[in-house]
């Protein structure tokens, strides 16, 4: 089973391949390839950090095909808009526009991919950001050939070679009976006279050589047609054929018609100096050869001539040629003009500070730099101390000036020398090469033919002439004929045109150039126009090339500009769109070579396996360029593109380099030819290879002719039959090749069976059969009479189905005199054909018996797996053999794909088992954490060598195998637990067997998983995952369905409600009164995992609250927020709600804020919900009936819940001032004991809540100092005592409310009392409290943004255009920290708020709080401020000891919900509606990001500054999620809204 579908993907029977490319801001991938096959889909969805982006796609991919089904013509600058869709499992659907503002992450636009090719896209933006490309990358399509591109075998052949035309059907047949379907032609144009085949003299012609005698006439393009139409026709073979670009014969005809085409001295003067220093080599050369070099004799053979060449170079004939003169200037004339200058103009008050600078002049006239006289009057034309007239002034001016430009010239010079000292030093390390060197052709003669240095320019007339001539030809109008040749340098940046203007020519200076004496460089310009007879001529090459063959290589592809590359292939593909491109890069680098690739669309880079120096590095190589891991995952259909390396053309030998033999033995090259037909990828040899012929078939010097295909069988001179070299185990492993590609062997593994011997595994993940090749390499040579030895076993899981084949090369004498590995003996070179070595014979069987295999001695079968013994192996030995699974195996694969086929399409009898689950038991399938599980007497499973998962339910191992799967990280701790043993398996089942109502999922999780148990190991861990998947996709979609929220960012945010409520033993919700109907289940909230997972910790009053309405109400989870509404309203107890819950029996009443937040829920509630107000007259079973009442049981006192929140708002009326019950270490070990006191009330002034004190710390920034040793331990970080602005607008919040329930009917109380001493009564009616609540706030909590008399203290005034985050603290300079909890007041009551007043602080949050993941919790420039939050840090830092900094600066995740709401909320009035919504999304964009991301898949309690990780943060935590999914919500509503309104 090779593919699979996920959740998101249509049935099995109607799969689409479809990639997806995430766009994310500010990402360009101009290095990373994309790769699809024809026919694919690809998509382009929006990453998080598009949200709130107006994105506009545009790509130049041809979106749909012309009328009757016609290609539209490609133009590479033609960019088409992608029109965004809506994207639902995995299928593009209704059309959204072409610019779409991002609200989530279900849109996408769609390609089918048609057209071969390299395609460009970028985005951009709409509105006030728009600009350039925001993000862009390529996408390769790969053309479709007749055969699979990994199925390619491709022998090159050096076309000069062939002969004439005639002979080169008999001549290729070679190639055809050894098994190649391509044949590499080298340039088939017109040579130049130094008969390199690349160097061409005319590129529209055929050279005259493959003319047909019997023709009578020059051969053309047709005639070559033919015969590769042959071959392509009767034998199926393809043929490409080198385009070379970059240069041109020195020969060619059209040069001296079109010098504007080369890197001439006239068009290009910068490199007239390295033209001359390239004569003054020229006349050295000529002298030794004439034997006028003092101290040189003609033949140069010894170092110390070689120095004696260095010496005169140095003292003679290099400093001769005053090449510094070309880069300075001249100094008396550049002083002359500024004193004309000086003398007329007024000086300047002060010397400007920048650096004065020689200017090169660009024809490189010699003394003719010049200088910026602007800058140089402003520099030195200045009033100077002690000239007492202008003269002396003017003077001294001029002289400074001359010092400055005497010390340029110096440095200048000194520049120069530089390069002419590397210019020697290259020329002397090349003759030492030449000439001396071991691994050099050991050149002694210097003459013309074999020059001392290669020539960098071709030259009209003398080149040893005068220095003074010379000069005068290369800067005369003659310069225009001196051209530089090409050639390559040295790690140069592939992507520079080393001969370009701005390069300076000091490749050419220095030296540093392996020059092609026999061709010119080609100057193409930046554009057509800059030279049009190239660029047309050119394209006329390239695409009377691509007419004739199925494809082109193009040589020196790394020193081709990219431009013109992307040019000319553009015009290739418009004659053959299915064009086949190969390329050799140079360039040591994956980066560089992906931008190649990406940008030319080259669909396969030659590799060779000859740069391997020993078998373990051939292994690696075979490796690295092909095929997956074997046992890879299993891939969905509709997958993320995966960014690649380039595919290969692995060749065991390029027509570039050497015989093998030279650097390995002869009986190496079997193996090496097995090793490269068993890659992956496309393959290849060069002719001559599979012959054994022992030298370099060279490209320039070789005149010889290849031999014809023998069809007798009989041989010799200028013959090849398949008993010659290794012709027919090629055509064996050629056989192998294709097949393995064509039949779906996509995946590799290579195992170093020892430093010899290499095993290859490809393997099939459809059938699961694998093909094992053994080759015995032989890079060093083995003793004559060596009689091999035996091997360790090869041992696999599975069967033996065939021995492929069997092959081995032997000297023909081995029987006679024993010794089959003589090594080779080179002879002399034939002089008419290119022939190879007749002393060996390649034993080649195939389908062999076990019993007659002369490899295998016996095969041994335990259980699963099979071992094969060897029998005595020679090294040089190839071996391929056939594995098929067992037949239970075989059975099991079949078993797990029509379970996971039916888990997708819901028919599996899983579904059955997940229809009667509530919501909390979906939970403990989904998620529990560590410490849950164990309440639930259980324990989490751990990874060897990795750690626990972080969930015991499926989300644990689907989080990591969301990092391991794509990987293919088939060496993750994971991986090896799976192959290991079956203890994840049984776990995933054994955890929830023994629940009664879980049981049935259990047993249907155990059929599906069993059937993995019976797997070869190797296979287990991807079909764990597969499984496991398909497990988890139908468990979530159950779930998500009985949830409310649809986006697909608002259902993973509402599946954390599932995963944070949950029946938990030790933290249950105290019971309901038994007035209502039982609940099936009353599972909890936790307020974080996984510090608040269980008991007293897990469920906090203010943060279930805070979290219930996105929790619960917007989930559809009514029950379960009336459940704690109904269960916290039990404890009420001094008018407070609890701070920890406890059971409701053990709560602690030690903060202020709880009360109000579950009021604001209890409104939500009644409003959003259907039937919503029908909660105020629930029953609650009061635990504490009266603030000193023991515990009651439930039933005893019950109360409706709207006189249990008139009870709560009255006592706040009248005032409450208490002490904590147990108060001391039992329940706060660090608190002080005046922290232990309590107050509440509502301020008689101002309406404004108000209680606590500097002791204690009764809203959510609740840190309390633990550290002795830093002095912190008692005194808490935030106070906040007094009103805290979130709790006065969630008063206001209440009373507004409360005032229109009561007018409607709703609510039967009408207001607030007090009762004074005295028995007065003071009432108001709660639209009294909401009035003065509301005239009082703006007053006392606004800081103007400039200072005035509204100023209540002006001296405490850090920030304006702020509100207050107190009113009244006992610390005075509290109430004006910039804080972000303004913005929750803003968004619970924004009645409160000047809306422009609230526009300004908003802005200021936006400026100085804002953070990545949420808002900072305090003022970055407070003196208060610690960004970091470390609750390990037991310094002596009393500001961070403890953590205790917690909320005084750390960015807190929740509040980014209500910033966002705040925002919605006062657009309107301030005109910036749809600004506010894009916003809106934007700021969530980080959110999103983390929630996809995150193993937990939640939002963080905080973040440490910038965003970073926190350590001690809860990983997923209840308020962040749902004030995520309110801000959500509202941000759907508003661009609604605003529909409406358009």
């Amino acid at each position: 089973m090779g593919k699979r579908t996920s959740e998101a993907v249509v049935p099995l029977d109607e799969e689409r391949e479809v990639r997806v490319i995430t766009l994310e801001h500010g990402e360009h991938h101009d290095a990373t390839l994309y790769r699809f096959d024809k026919g694919t889909y690809l998509q382009f969805e929006p990453g998080p950090s598009l949200l709130g982006k107006k994105v506009t796609l545009y790509t130049n991919y041809v979106p749909a095909d012309g009328a009757e089904g016609k290609e539209q013509e490609f133009v590479r600058t033609q960019y088409y808009t992608l029109e965004w869709r809506a994207c639902e499992r995995g299928r593009a659907g209704a059309a959204l526009g072409t610019v779409v503002l991002v609200t989530d992450d279900d849109m996408c636009c769609e390609l089918r991919l048609s057209r071969a090719g390299s395609f460009h896209y970028y985005f951009v933006y709409d509105g006030p950001e728009r600009g350039g490309p925001q993000g862009s990358g390529w996408f390769g399509v790969a053309p479709a050939l007749p055969m699979p591109l990994d199925g390619v075998m491709c022998q090159t052949v050096l076309t000069k070679c062939l002969g004439p035309l005639p002979r080169w059907r008999n001549t290729l047949r070679v190639a055809h009976e050894a098994g190649y379907n391509m044949i590499h032609f080298t340039p088939i144009q017109e040579l130049g006279e130094s008969g390199s085949s690349y160097s061409l003299a005319e590129q529209l012609r055929v050279d005259p050589r493959y003319a047909d005698p019997a023709a009578g006439r020059p051969p053309t393009y047709e005639d070559v047609e033919k015969v590769v139409s042959q071959m392509r026709n009767e034998w199926k073979m393809l043929s490409i054929c080198d385009v070379v670009l970059n240069h041109t014969a020195n020969e060619t005809p059209w040069l001296a018609k079109h010098p504007e085409a080369t890197y001439n001295c006239a068009g290009c003067p910068h490199l007239r100096p390295a033209a001359m220093l390239d004569a003054c080599l020229a006349r050295v050369t000529a002298d030794t050869a004439a034997g006028a070099l003092p101290g040189v004799p003609r033949r140069v053979t010894t170092y110390e001539q070689i120095q004696a060449i260095r010496q005169i170079l140095e003292s003679e004939r290099v400093p001769a040629l005053r090449l510094h003169e070309m880069f300075t200037c001249d100094v008396d004339v550049t002083v002359q003009k500024f004193y004309q200058l000086v003398s007329n103009k007024l000086p300047s008050g002060n010397a400007e500070s920048a650096p004065l600078r020689l200017i090169t002049d660009p024809q490189r006239r010699r003394l003719a730099a010049t200088v910026d006289m602007d800058l140089a009057l402003r520099k030195y034309n200045v009033y100077r101390a002690g000239c007492h007239d202008e003269q002396s002034r003017v003077q001294a001016c001029c002289a400074e000036l001359r010092a400055a430009l005497l010390s340029l010239n110096a440095a200048a010079a000194a520049e120069v020398e530089g390069h002419l000292r590397a210019a020697i030093d290259n020329c002397v390390a090349g003759m030492m090469y030449f000439r001396l060197q071991e691994d050099g052709p050991k050149v002694e003669e210097v003459s013309e033919t074999h020059p001392l240095v290669p020539r960098y320019f071709i030259y009209p007339g003398d080149m040893t002439a005068s220095p003074e001539e010379v000069e005068a030809v290369v800067y005369g109008e003659v310069g225009r004929a001196v051209a530089a040749h090409n050639g390559w340098v040295m790690g140069a940046d592939p992507l520079a045109d080393f001969a370009a203007p701005d390069q300076g020519g000091r490749v050419y200076l220095r030296r540093e150039l392996i020059a092609w004496g026999d061709s010119v460089k080609l100057r193409y310009g930046s554009k057509p126009e800059d030279s049009p007879f190239l660029w047309a001529h050119m394209r006329e090459y390239v695409r009377r090339t691509a007419a004739v063959f199925d494809g082109v290589r193009l040589d020196n592809c790394h020193s081709t500009p990219l431009h013109v590359a992307e040019y000319m292939l553009d015009n290739a593909r418009a004659v053959r769109p299915e064009l086949y491109v190969v390329a050799e890069l140079f360039t040591n680098s994956d980066h560089v070579d992906n931008v190649f690739v990406n940008r030319l669309g080259i669909t396969a880079l030659i590799r060779e396996a000859q740069s391997a120096w020993d078998a373990h590095e051939q292994g690696r190589l075979v490796h690295r360029f092909g095929g997956r891991p074997v046992g890879s995952f299993l891939l969905p259909s509709r997958r993320a593109a995966v960014p690649s390396v380039a595919r290969a053309l692995f060749m065991d030998l390029t027509h570039d380099n050497p015989s093998p033999l030279s650097k390995r033995t002869v009986f190496d090259i079997l193996p090496t030819a097995a090793l490269t037909a068993v890659a992956a990828c496309a393959t290849g040899s060069t002719r001559g290879y599979d012959e054994l012929v022992p030298h370099h078939i060279h490209v320039v010097d070789e005149n010889r002719l290849y031999a014809e295909w023998d069809e007798s069988g009989a041989g010799g001179e200028g013959r090849v039959c398949e008993q010659d070299g290794i012709m027919a185990a090629r055509r064996a492993l050629n056989r192998l090749h294709v097949e393995l590609a064509a039949t779906g062997y996509s995946e590799v593994y290579v195992d170093q069976m020892d430093p010899d011997v290499v095993a290859v595994t490809r393997h099939n993940p459809t059938t699961r059969k694998s093909v094992i090749l053994v080759a015995y390499t032989a890079f060093s040579a083995p003793d004559p009479a060596y009689p091999g030895r035996a091997l360790k076993p090869l041992t696999f899981e599975g069967q033996l189905e065939e021995i492929i084949l069997e092959a081995v090369l032997l000297h023909k004498d081995y029987k006679s005199t024993g010794c089959a590995l003589v090594p080779a003996s080179i002879g002399e070179l034939g002089t008419r054909y290119i022939g190879g070595l007749s002393a060996y014979e390649t034993r080649v069987c195939r389908g062999v018996p076990l019993p007659q295999s002369r490899v295998f001695a016996a095969a041994r079968a335990g259980g699963a797996r099979t071992e094969l013994d060897w029998r005595a192996v020679l090294p040089g030995t190839v071996v391929a053999v056939r594995v098929a699974p067992m037949p239970e195996q075989a059975e099991a694969i079949s078993t797990i794909r029509e379970t996971v086929v039916a888990l997708d399409a819901d028919r599996d009898a899983l579904t059955a088992a997940l229809a009667p689950l509530r919501l909390d038991e979906f939970s403990t399938l989904l998620y529990m954490c560590d410490g849950e599980e164990g309440a639930r007497g259980g324990g989490m499973y751990a990874v060897p060598a990795h750690g626990p998962l972080v969930y015991a339910g499926l989300q644990g191992v689907i989080s990591l195998l969301d990092t391991v799967a794509p990987a293919d990280d088939l060496g993750h701790p994971l991986c090896d637990n799976l192959r290991a043993g079956d203890w994840l398996i049984e776990y995933t089942w054994k955890r929830i067997e023994d629940d009664a109502r879980l049981s049935p999922v259990a047993a249907r999780y155990r059929a599906a998983l069993l059937p993995v148990t019976r797997l070869p190991r190797y296979l287990v861990p991807a079909y764990f995952e597969l499984v496991v998947r398909a497990l988890y996709a139908a468990v979530s979609r159950r779930a998500v369905a009985l949830l409310s929220p649809t986006t697909r960012v608002r259902q993973a945010l509402a599946l954390t409600s599932v995963q944070l409520a949950g029946v938990v033993p030790g933290a249950p919700l105290p019971p309901p009164s038994p007035a209502l109907p039982p609940p099936a289940s009353a599972p909890s909230l936790s307020a974080g995992l996984p510090h608040f997972a269980t008991g007293y910790m897990r469920c906090w009053g203010r943060d279930t609250f805070i979290a219930l309405r996105g929790m619960f109400i917007l989930t559809g989870r009514y029950e379960d927020a009336k459940n704690h509404i109904l269960g916290f309203g039990a404890c009420l107890r001094h008018g407070l709600i609890p701070n920890l819950l406890d059971g409701g029996r053990n709560a602690r009443f030690n903060c202020r804020d709880a009360v109000w937040w579950w009021l604001l829920s209890i409104k939500q509630y009644c409003t959003e919900v259907p039937d919503g107000y029908s909660i105020l007259s629930a029953p609650v079973s009061r635990i504490f009936p009266r603030d000193d009442s023991e515990p009651q049981p439930p039933g005893a006192a019950d109360q409706l819940l709207h006189d249990v929140m008139q009870e709560a708002l009255d006592a706040h009326f009248q005032g409450r001032l208490f002490r904590e019950r147990r108060a001391g270490p039992q329940i706060d070990a660090h608190m002080t004991d005046r922290g232990f006191t309590v107050q509440v009330g509502i301020d008689p002034d101002t309406g404004f809540p108000f209680g606590g004190n500097d002791a204690n710390c009764g809203t959510w920034m609740d840190k309390m100092g633990s550290s002795e040793r830093a002095g912190n331990r008692g005194r808490p970080a935030t106070p906040r005592d007094g009103s805290a602005v979130e709790l006065v607008a969630l008063a206001h919040a209440a009373a507004a409310w409360l005032a229109a329930a009561h007018a409607a009917g709703r609510y039967p109380h009408a207001g607030l009392t007090r009762l004074h001493p005295d028995g007065a009564v003071t009432a108001w009616t709660f639209a009294q409290w909401a009035d003065r609540l509301r005239r009082a706030f703006e007053r006392l909590f606004w800081v103007p943004a400039a200072p005035g008399a509204a100023d209540l203290r002006p001296d405490l005034v850090h920030r304006r255009a702020i509100y207050k985050d107190s009113h009244g603290a006992s610390q005075p300079w509290a109430d004006y920290q910039l804080r972000c909890n303004f913005v929750v007041a803003m968004a619970v009551s924004p009645d409160l708020f000047d809306p422009k007043h609230a526009w300004l602080a908003l802005d200021n949050v936006e400026k100085l709080l804002l953070g990545p993941l949420g808002l900072k919790t305090l003022d970055p420039a407070d003196w208060a401020y610690r960004g970091d939050y470390d609750n390990s840090n037991d310094s002596t830092d009393a500001t961070v000891a403890h953590g205790f900094n917690y909320h005084q600066g750390p960015e807190w995740v929740w509040p980014l919900g209500f910033y966002v709401r705040a925002r919605l909320a006062f657009a309107p009035a301030n005109g910036q509606s749809a600004k506010a919504i894009a916003a809106g999304y934007a700021t969530l964009a980080a959110a999103v990001r983390e929630l996809r991301t995150s193993p937990w898949r939640g939002l963080p309690e905080l973040t440490n500054a910038s965003g970073a990780y926190c350590r001690d943060s809860c990983r997923t935590q209840a308020w962040s999620s749902a004030t995520a999914l309110e801000a959500l919500v509202d941000l759907a509503a508003a661009r609604r809204a605003r529909s409406l309104a358009d």
